[in-house]
């Protein structure tokens, strides 16, 4: 498969980056039919790469993993202790 357009994004949120990969990088896990392939690494901050053969699915998958860093995020922050 040779991937058309792609997107590679870093997010560094301190010492919330590892809960929001566990997170996020879980949806990954169990969406193997994915039309997107999408690789997220954590090594002190989160890596996230989005390959596509058609950029509306690259689009889409981009901006729903956004979306979930966000949520995580907001999640996180809501039950400061």
């Amino acid at each position: 498969m040779t991937l058309n357009f792609s997107a590679k994004i870093t997010v560094d949120a301190k010492e919330k980056t590892k809960a929001i990969y566990d997170s996020v990088n879980t949806d990954n896990e169990f969406y193997p039919e994915n039309p997107v392939k999408t690789e997220i690494k954590f090594n002190e901050k989160l890596s996230i790469f989005v390959g596509s053969e058609h950029l509306p699915h690259l689009r889409a998958n981009l901006n729903s993993t956004l979306r979930l860093i966000q949520v995580s995020h907001d999640s996180i922050e809501s039950v400061k202790i």
